[in-house]
């Protein structure tokens, strides 16, 4: 079935544009979402501030909480954001064991630092 329709693939994509410009609206609402398909998610409606280290975290949380109180953003749009933040402070704290086990290496060794 999969082949019959890949070789009729023009001819009805053509009919369904016909159809649609014809005033077919299950047609045309096809031929949209085609276009332009309906988003999943909404961007943040607020400005996230900006997250250099984990001293910043503090910052950013507490924006992601008022702009969740306030209604800006839904709980599930926050908990996202709290994932990211979450993940960031992952890798901070992977790049600061890293530097500090090199250190104990080097000490060890009697590398320079």
């Amino acid at each position: 079935m999969q082949l019959l329709l890949d070789g009729e693939a023009h001819a009805l994509t053509r009919k369904a544009v016909e159809l649609a410009l014809d005033g077919d609206t299950t047609a045309l609402r096809m031929c949209l979402d085609r276009i332009a398909p309906p988003r999943r998610e909404r961007g943040a409606p607020f400005k996230l501030p900006p997250v250099r280290d984990a001293a910043d975290l503090a910052g950013a949380m507490t924006a992601i909480i008022a702009a969740t109180g306030n209604g800006a953003i839904s709980a599930d749009e926050a908990g996202r954001l709290a994932r990211l933040i979450e993940i960031f402070l992952r890798a901070v704290d992977t790049r600061d064991f890293e530097r500090r086990l090199q250190g104990l290496e080097n000490h060890l060794l009697g590398a320079p630092n």
